[in-house]
């Protein structure tokens, strides 16, 4: 378990394998990590231990620690859970009515209709992170949080969406559901907003597997 003073260490080397930065398969070096954030290697060998066991790199002995790229069933499962927590969310979150999290999810939706009108997609990316994220907080349940976070660093969700967000008819495909979300979880309709929620999160898992050849 990582120690207080190397939490912050491992969630910036974290945010590097996750954030897109490096390629899956791309190698890690300790040495260039270690000259990164001006530390020595252990805390750099701590912190890929960690990351390893999150699934995150594969150390190959002898050979060297890479960025690991999750198969295709991993991912499928991992949006399967991602379908049933994101859908919990948004049903929890209708239940509670006027919310700051709900103020979020508004002013988001906007944005992210002129991100995607000047298919600004590094913009819309962001807007995507801050709509999940606003969604999932607002369902009030830190357990659900807790598990949430861990699942999408396993999936290396922000990889995922800027490869996504190469497709135009994706991301206004996506628009328009996140506003349907947004309208079941104003009307209070839980129910309406479990299952829209789940729809969207299926429509995603499909664009990012219809090209996927990984076994």
């Amino acid at each position: 378990m990582a120690t207080e003073t190397e939490e912050p260490l491992l969630t910036r080397v974290r945010q590097l394998v996750i954030g897109g930065e490096y390629a899956p398969g791309a190698p890690l070096s300790e040495v260039f990590l270690a000259q990164q954030f001006d530390v020595s290697r252990t805390p750099i060998r701590e912190a890929l231990k960690q990351l390893q066991q999150e699934g995150l790199i594969e150390v190959r002995p002898k050979v060297g620690t890479f960025v690991r790229e999750p198969t295709r069933r991993e991912i499928v499962e991992l949006f399967q859970l991602k379908e049933s927590l994101e859908g919990l969310a948004a049903g929890l979150m209708a239940r509670r009515g006027r919310v700051p999290e709900l103020e979020i999810l508004e002013r988001n939706v906007v944005n992210s209709e002129l991100a995607a009108e000047d298919q600004d997609k590094e913009r819309y990316a962001e807007l995507v992170h801050e709509f999940h994220w606003a969604l999932i907080t607002g369902s009030d349940n830190s357990k659900l949080v807790e598990h949430y976070g861990r699942l999408m660093n396993q999936l290396a969700f922000h990889r995922l969406v800027l490869k996504t967000v190469e497709n135009p008819g994706r991301i206004l495909a996506s628009t328009g559901e996140h506003r349907t979300v947004l309208h079941m979880i104003q009307a209070k309709d839980h129910f309406g907003a479990e299952a829209t929620m789940r729809n969207h999160v299926y429509a995603s898992a499909r664009e990012v597997l219809s090209d996927r050849t990984l076994s």
